[in-house]
């Protein structure tokens, strides 16, 4: 099983017509844009220093035991916001730390102000001359939205889990991106820096492309194994992505560039 770059050949993309892009981790780095906010937060509270990204990783730790009670019928359907909203109140008890109505709300939304990885948006943009480029993401739509316009994301298209009232990875949410494009699933490429994610996909017949983001978790952070050949793509970045997915010359043998 893999944990690091894995070299291998380009993938034959002329049947591509759409790629859609997991975000939280893939496109964006959350780790480090929600320690900055903390830490922002902090000082406007005069709060005592404190490890900013372990709270982030605490905040980010809910994320799928929340989406589980969802898919669950725990809870009725909520959105990444309420679910967000949800483990920030838990957070902020243990901690110990207060926080006015007005100041919680804007926290919480620092999911929306999510800072891309140095390469994303050079990366989306090339992409979007080839290809349609959409979110297909856990993501509500306004948190999509109001991210893609603070990140100068270029999306075509905003799918969220929202739309479909299923969480990623239920297969619901993979198939209705494809039907509302009005393709196929051989047609559209899933993009995710997480494994189970593109398996999931993979499942529904899309095909798939893993982005390495080796330092979402922080430096040393674990990483999900994969196996070689599991996916279509392997690139180590957005741009490397766009190389690997341009189409192939006449007369040029599908082999690594």
């Amino acid at each position: 099983m893999h944990t690091g770059f894995d070299s291998q050949g380009s993938f034959d993309a002329g049947g591509v017509k759409a790629l859609i892009f997991d975000i939280f981790g893939t496109v964006v780095d959350w780790r480090s844009s929600i320690q900055r906010e903390g830490q922002l937060l902090a000082q406007r509270q005069g709060w005592t220093p404190r490890d900013w990204a372990a709270f982030a990783d605490e905040w980010r730790a809910g994320y799928q035991p929340a989406m589980h009670e969802v898919r669950t019928g725990k809870l009725p359907w909520t959105t990444i916001d309420g679910l967000h909203r949800r483990i920030l109140d838990g957070l902020l008890a243990r901690h110990g730390l207060v926080l006015a109505a007005d100041d919680a709300l804007h926290f919480n939304r620092a999911w929306h102000r999510l800072i891309p990885w140095p390469d994303s948006v050079a990366g989306l943009y090339r992409l979007k001359q080839q290809f349609t480029i959409a979110t297909l993401s856990n993501g509500n739509v306004a948190l999509l939205v109001n991210m893609a316009k603070h990140a100068g994301l270029p999306w075509d298209m905003v799918f969220s889990a929202e739309l479909f009232n299923h969480y990623k990875p239920d297969r619901q949410a993979y198939l209705g991106a494809v039907a509302l494009l009005g393709l196929e699933p051989s047609q559209v490429m899933m993009v995710a820096a997480h494994p189970s994610d593109l398996r999931a996909a993979k499942a529904c017949g899309l095909p798939t492309a893993l982005v390495l983001r080796p330092l979402e978790h922080g430096p040393g952070g674990a990483t999900e194994a994969w196996r070689s050949g599991e996916f279509d793509v392997v690139a180590g970045d957005m741009l490397e992505l766009e190389t690997r997915l341009r189409p192939v010359r006449p007369g040029r043998h599908l082999q690594g560039r």
